[in-house]
């Protein structure tokens, strides 16, 4: 039976850090593509309002969802420079 549970311990050791390396990289592709997502509502916008929008005009003219906060899985806020690009701005919490 301590056989077992040795075994067990183990595997949890061995499983637990890999199971939260695995998390951020989930977010950070996540955030990745939430990116190119605003993007290319960007785009549309800049198509056919020949402007370069805002995060709240993107919302008003219903090109992102009005209930939703633009930001990544991971919590890093997204920002649409004047140039048009979209980035994502890593939050204060986060840089150490």
């Amino acid at each position: 039976m301590l056989i077992v549970l040795l075994i067990i311990s183990v595997l949890i050791l061995v499983t637990i850090p890999n199971v939260t390396k695995h998390f951020a990289s989930i977010d950070s592709k996540g955030c990745e593509a939430y990116v190119k997502m605003v993007q290319g509502q960007v785009e549309a916008y800049k198509i056919d309002h020949h402007a370069i929008p805002t995060l709240e005009a993107l919302k008003e003219k219903e090109y992102l969802p009005k209930d939703e906060e633009a930001a990544c899985p991971n919590g890093d806020s997204i920002q649409i420079n004047a140039d048009g690009s979209v980035t994502a701005v890593v939050t204060k919490s986060e840089v150490q």
